[in-house]
């Protein structure tokens, strides 16, 4: 369980405010270049910040990473602001996560055990990372393979994924620390628990988004978002997909993989 900090949306404000001299000059640079279908009528002060640390950004981030889904990439896949550190800083800890549940569901390291190319690829380059892969196995009294992941660089990655897709949804970057951050398997979780992540509250909004963000347009069955139905937006069948809701706070749950299912809350 994460703490927050009580001033969260000071906090934000301030973020916002230290980012003000520059957003000009970066909306310039940064937000030219990039596909306008991602820029939505959103309160200019929803933009021009790192998403994932509030700072200013100088690039720009898919979420999912890239990693997650395979090629040819889907159309349309989710661009948010970023600032270089951030951008690069997830990298490492990211290719572990895919790399670890390519190998759980395989129950293999063997790169010629594996499905998807990009990670038989960085599994071949990388034999430091099959090692500490490797390591992570235990088998138990039943010989059966029971996978222990690193659940601070899994935490790390699922936070990051959950601000950016806050941000892309709902045009309200989310700086602060979230209230909790969990995953485990769908193979874990008992009916009732499945059941109740995957109606991640049937859709519904019981307080409106903000007016213009991805969110809002999905509610009002907007174009280009009228055939939109249900909870989860799916950015690649069998490998990724998500859903923000808001309510006192902000969730948003991932299923990566169809395997490991994600949530992370902001009061």
């Amino acid at each position: 369980m994460i703490q927050p900090p009580h001033n969260n949306r000071l906090q934000r404000t301030a973020l916002r405010a230290a980012a003000e001299p520059e957003r000009s000059a970066t909306k310039s640079s940064v937000g030219a270049d990039m596909n306008p279908q991602h820029y939505l009528f959103v309160d200019d002060r929803a933009l021009g910040v790192c998403v994932f640390c509030g700072g200013v950004p100088d690039t720009r981030d898919h979420v999912p990473s890239k990693v997650f889904v395979d090629d040819p990439l889907p159309d349309h896949l989710p661009i948010v602001e970023a600032c270089e550190a951030c951008n690069q800083g997830f990298s490492l800890d990211e290719e572990y996560l895919a790399c670890f549940l390519e190998a759980v569901l395989a129950g293999s390291t063997d790169p010629e055990k594996l499905t998807r190319a990009k990670i038989k690829r960085a599994l071949s380059r990388n034999a430091r990372l099959v090692s500490r892969l490797e390591a992570s196995v235990r088998v138990d009294d039943n010989g059966t393979m029971i996978w222990i992941p690193e659940a601070n660089r899994v935490q790390n990655v699922v936070r990051k994924l959950a601000r950016g897709h806050a941000a892309y949804e709902l045009s309200l970057p989310e700086i602060d620390e979230p209230a909790a951050v969990t995953f485990q398997p769908f193979l874990t979780m008992s009916e009732q628990a499945r059941q109740r992540f995957e109606n991640a509250g049937s859709g519904e909004l019981r307080g409106w988004p903000e007016i213009g963000s991805r969110a809002f347009l999905r509610a009002c069955g907007a174009d280009p978002y009228s055939d939109t139905v249900g909870p989860w937006i799916e950015v690649q069948r069998g490998r990724y997909r998500y859903s923000v809701g808001q309510d006192a706070g902000v969730i948003v749950r991932i299923v990566i993989a169809e395997y490991l299912a994600c949530e992370v809350a902001w009061e």
